[in-house]
């Protein structure tokens, strides 16, 4: 692993090279995070991930979780967390996303604690282990949605959010349920939002489901969850 600290050092050198110091106080107040910005947008992110991953290939899936662990653990820079994301969405390290990458996923959506990074995990990470072993990870996301994290909640939620005719419906209603009191926004907004995104798929399906729920959904979740309904209706 002698190359880790070359590939932590080199993204770091091109964050505080390319960054800009008014857009890095612009993310951190839009944020509204304790740690700072370089300030470089996300386009500049991504070609640093790519150029990265490029120059220092990892050998095997212990490699790549160091690797990940110690840019999200070392972050100095919040973008050095989106790389991290990065690495450990990366189109070679496919083979290694497999059940023993749950930890490490759980380790920043946890420690994350926000939906920048939150979503990505979710939905990228989460939801690729969720398709190749439902049998292994469905359990999990349901012990989730009933978790005092919030986050690990919302992920339970919105794991599914590329499944699209995959769904599985039994899950997303075993997930949403044990938030639908819930007064926190980003469980509200995340019950709307996987509703939302189903209703391309099976728009009576979720029709149904919010009538069905009635009062027990908040008004902001119904309404994210009929919102491509209504603007297909009205056009």
């Amino acid at each position: 692993m002698a190359r880790k600290p070359d590939l932590i050092a080199s993204v770091r050198r091109r964050l505080v090279a390319e960054g800009n110091s008014a857009r890095a106080e612009a993310q951190q107040a839009y944020m509204k995070s304790s740690m700072p910005y370089a300030g470089v947008a996300a386009p500049g992110v991504k070609a640093i991930t790519r150029d990265c991953i490029a120059a220092h290939p990892l050998p095997d899936a212990t490699a790549w979780q160091q690797l990940v662990r110690a840019l999200w653990e070392g972050a100095k820079y919040r973008e050095e967390r989106y790389v991290a994301i990065g690495v450990a969405r990366a189109k070679p390290y496919r083979p290694f996303r497999t059940m023993e990458a749950l930890p490490l996923y759980e380790q920043m959506i946890v420690e994350g604690a926000w939906w920048d990074f939150v979503d990505d995990v979710a939905i990228n990470l989460v939801g690729e282990l969720l398709a190749r072993s439902p049998k292994q990870v469905a359990p999990i996301m349901r012990r989730w949605s009933r978790a005092a994290d919030v986050w690990k909640r919302r992920t339970a939620i919105i794991c599914q959010l590329k499944a699209k005719g995959a769904t599985d419906l039994d899950l997303l209603t075993d997930a949403i349920e044990p938030s639908l009191g819930e007064k926190e926004f980003f469980l509200r907004k995340a019950i709307g939002w996987a509703l939302r995104e189903y209703s391309k798929t099976d728009g009576r399906w979720v029709e149904r489901y919010v009538a069905a729920k009635g009062e027990c959904l908040s008004p902001l979740s119904a309404r994210e969850a009929l919102r491509v309904i209504g603007k297909r209706r009205a056009g």
